[in-house]
């Protein structure tokens, strides 16, 4: 979902993420709102006599965006925090260019769980809208400085604008979810609660998106655009939230021993590179391959280590000196869930695991394995008209790399 993030800090032993994409909603904020204070500050304090100069508008500005993405952090935190009292993993909170999201290891188990998290978030924004209005008020009767009444004052405004806009019944936005814990709880289907609420989702971002098209041929190209980007961004989501479900009904149950492949090719240790790439990766394709000696699993090479070695030293080196050590990170059992070895390929991006048995290898398990059987699987059952993972492609490879980074 992000391309590239840093580590900002923890909060209440959760880590807080920005992703890159982040950087440019911030410098438009603070653009928007430092070319609007001096307006503010001319209609509700006309008798100012000094007004404000411009370096202290982009302070103002760069204040009052840096405190609204404060409140998104809070408002993503009021989620995790519900989310983690329910026993459900917290990867971290991630503040992007559409505004913050709490990034859970699993979906929540029960419609109750799904109305709590959801609501949770919200709640939080109508407290720091509540707050700052009367922090506001009180500033503004008791002559506090003008540009820190103005600040209260557009917090205040945008926590409301962020309340109003995530409680619309539209999946995946706070509302959504709301509204799919309703008919979850009613119907005791998720995956119909689940498409119920994901059809309101994109019909709510074609409206934004016809919206977005208005305002552009009305001369607002920036609104139009905007808007017209987060109505596409919520119909991804929208569609990514009803195929997660239909992935997990799946895949959760089934073991990932019914999908490996038990005869896999590996290579030994002592091995040089040259005839590892011409006698096995030209030949079978792979970019990865496990290292067994004597039945036990040593490691795995795959072909980024050509990048460190020049070609004409090949055959010089060995892939025991190459290969990577570290095997839990890509190994998983055989008797595991094949919905744990998706989520496991999706967090370390790789497309193939190898399935063990302590230190031995027993097979390999590919995510083309797991998504002929789902295809399959959701075919059987009536669900031929379940798009490509994220709306992507009908090509098998893109398909594959849509599922994965899912």
């Amino acid at each position: 979902m992000f391309a590239m993030r840093w580590r900002l800090f923890r909060l209440l032993g959760i880590p807080i993420n920005v992703d890159v994409s982040w950087l440019l909603i911030l410098a438009l904020l603070t653009l928007s709102f430092a070319e609007g204070f001096p307006t503010i500050l001319h209609e509700y304090f006309p008798r100012d006599a000094h007004p404000l100069a411009p370096v202290d508008s982009w302070i103002m500005g760069l204040v009052t965006a840096l405190a609204f993405f404060l409140c998104i952090v809070l408002h993503e935190l009021g989620h995790a925090l519900v989310a983690r009292s329910r026993g459900m993993p917290i990867n971290g909170i991630t503040l992007f260019l559409f505004g913050g999201v709490a990034e859970l290891g699993e979906e929540p188990t029960s419609a109750g769980t799904e109305f709590v998290m959801a609501i949770a978030g919200p709640l939080v924004s109508a407290v720091l809208a509540v707050v700052f209005w009367v922090l506001a008020v009180v500033g503004y009767q008791g002559g506090w400085p003008h540009p820190v009444v103005i600040v209260l004052g557009y917090l205040a405004t945008i926590n409301l604008m962020v309340l109003i806009f995530n409680m619309v019944p539209a999946f995946p936005l706070d509302g959504g979810r709301v509204l799919r814990s309703i008919l979850w709880g009613a119907t005791g289907n998720v995956r119909r609660a689940t498409r119920w609420a994901s059809a309101a989702g994109q019909a709510f971002a074609w409206v934004l998106i016809g919206w977005g098209v208005l305002l552009f041929f009305s001369h607002d190209w920036v609104g139009g655009i905007w808007s017209a980007l987060i109505g596409m961004f919520l119909n991804a989501a929208a569609r990514s939230g009803y195929q997660d479900v239909l992935i997990r009904q799946a895949l959760q149950g089934e073991l990932v021993r019914r999908f490996m492949n038990p005869d896999p090719i590996v290579v030994s240790p002592s091995l040089d590179l040259l005839h590892w790439v011409q006698n096995f990766v030209y030949r079978y394709h792979h970019r990865a391959f496990p290292v067994v000696s004597n039945g036990r699993l040593e490691g795995v090479v795959t072909t980024q280590v050509l990048n460190e070695i020049p070609r004409g030293e090949w055959a010089e080196h060995t892939i025991g000196e190459v290969m990577s050590q570290d095997l839990p990170a890509v190994s998983i059992a055989a008797n595991a869930d094949a919905l744990e070895a998706l989520r496991k390929m999706q967090r370390i991006g790789s497309s193939r695991l190898l399935v063990t048995d302590d230190d031995r290898l027993v097979g390999i398990v590919s995510l083309k394995d797991l998504l002929r059987f789902l295809n399959l699987k959701l075919e059987l059952e009536g669900q031929q008209d379940v798009p490509p993972p994220n709306g992507a492609s009908d090509s098998e490879r893109e398909r594959e790399e849509a599922l994965l980074h899912h």
